[in-house]
């Protein structure tokens, strides 16, 4: 075949493909893309960068294949040939003015006390920790951009601090940046507003690294999202870090602007969840190292086993617990804590609800029978509100699978595993059901009081 002939079939490929994947899909991924040779049976397609190449080989390589061996009567294969240029994919941006002296870069203050040292291992975060100290050592590789996610108070400014240090302690020269998406946008408003739009461009876009925070206030922000669209492009086709936490996955940020979360699916994404009871002994008693502080193991048991959900909260307790000490100079007890602490324990507590309450809430939901919740028929509106239930009793009880089976009419444990694991799997593909879960939790702890 001639080349013409294989731009052309590629043409009519990327038609075919797009009435399966969708425009979005398409604009995304493959209208960047172009022919350039059809030998030996291979066609050679030019592409942007690596990621292209690497994202259309996950999604799309085995169903091009066979949309070109459709078209063309032949097996045909394909191969990528990597060009550096966004300019094809990108809108254009206004050009980034020349960066100033490093002398006059004025860069946001880090925490030094904000370090990998000082954070605390567990398996809730040994991902997203392991990935970040990587990060610091080689910015702009292997792990870009970087998105870290998770509940408030779990450590992901922690984590974006101590890879901005362990930045400018590797690389000392380097321009290190952490903001927040709310100050980002400030600076924006102000730039515009004063006419500086070019200096804040040359601020933002000559860095190295860039860690901005709490990226879900961004999304739909319109001309700021926007500014930080272009931002993102301009870094990332500079080989520079950017890092990025947020309160939830790129997937389940909003539809409104999927450019930018498209973006931040190119690169690699952990979450950080709720620290087991063992973690948090273990950031409670560095805590009290730090902050010069004896206390008690029962009063660091008690702690940890009453806040559950929130670092930061775990820490203000210790502060709390603290201060009363420094002001009476008398020993801590279990007692003491309990009443020091009573109201910060009664907005963070996560006690177990009783298994009855779940069934019942979830039965009016539903408008079935708690006993048909505890029956053995299989139908779809009966098994979904069943599973539901018995996946609201793993979460918010501290019962075993076997004891929750029980409470189903004697169902065997490993049916309660596989309905925490199916209802698992469906929060994270429809945001829509998750919202209807949390609203659950919410009605079943308001009933309990």
């Amino acid at each position: 075949m001639k080349i013409a002939d294989g731009i052309e079939l590629w043409n009519q490929t990327v038609d075919r493909l797009r009435t399966e994947i969708g425009d979005e899909n398409a604009e995304l991924w493959l209208k960047p893309v172009s022919a350039i040779s059809l030998e030996g049976g291979v066609l050679m397609l030019k592409v942007p960068n690596k990621f292209f190449s690497d994202g259309i080989k996950e999604r799309y390589q085995k169903r091009l294949i066979s949309v070109l061996r459709d078209l063309s009567g032949q097996e045909i294969g394909i191969d990528f040939r990597v060009e550096r240029d966004l300019t094809r994919v990108l809108p254009p941006s206004d050009p980034v003015p020349e960066a100033s002296p490093q002398s006059d870069f004025p860069l946001s203050e880090l925490n030094p006390r904000y370090t990998f040292d000082s954070f605390v291992i567990g398996e809730s975060n040994r991902l997203a920790r392991a990935t970040a100290e990587s990060i610091s050592k080689s910015p702009g590789t292997q792990y870009n951009p970087y998105v870290i996610y998770g509940g408030v108070g779990l450590g992901k400014t922690h984590i974006m601090h101590a890879i901005g240090n362990a930045i400018r302690r590797h690389h000392p020269r380097s321009r290190v940046l952490y903001t927040t998406s709310e100050q980002f946008v400030n600076e924006f408003i102000a730039a515009v507003q004063n006419n500086q739009i070019d200096s804040f461009r040359s601020r933002y876009r000559s860095l190295d690294c860039l860690l901005i925070d709490d990226i879900q206030f961004l999304i739909a922000k319109d001309r700021s999202e926007q500014e930080f669209f272009h931002t993102f492009n301009a870094l990332f086709d500079s080989r520079k870090q950017i890092v990025v936490s947020s309160d939830r996955s790129p997937k389940d940020m909003s539809p409104l602007e999927q450019r930018l979360v498209s973006r931040l699916e190119w690169g690699f994404v952990a979450d950080i969840k709720p620290p087991d009871l063992e973690t948090r002994i273990a950031i409670l008693r560095k805590k009290a190292a730090h902050e010069g502080f004896t206390a008690p193991d029962d009063v660091i048991l008690f702690i940890a086993s009453s806040v559950k959900t929130n670092v930061r909260a775990l820490e203000g307790c210790l502060i709390r617990l603290k201060a009363f000490q420094a002001m009476t100079g008398a020993p801590l007890s279990v007692d003491d804590a309990r009443d020091i602490l009573k109201d910060s324990i009664a907005v963070d507590d996560s006690s177990p609800v009783r298994i009855e309450t779940i069934q019942r809430v979830v039965a009016l939901k539903y408008s079935v029978d708690v006993k048909d919740l505890k029956g053995h028929q299989r139908t779809v509106s009966i098994s979904m509100p069943r599973q539901v239930a018995m996946y609201l009793s793993c979460v918010m009880t501290e019962l075993s699978s076997t004891d929750i089976g029980r409470a189903f009419g004697g169902k065997d444990h490993s049916t309660v595993l596989h309905a925490r694991k199916k209802i698992e799997k469906k929060i994270e593909e429809d945001p829509f059901f998750l919202e209807l879960i949390n609203k659950l939790q919410a009605d079943i702890k308001t009933a309990e009081r």
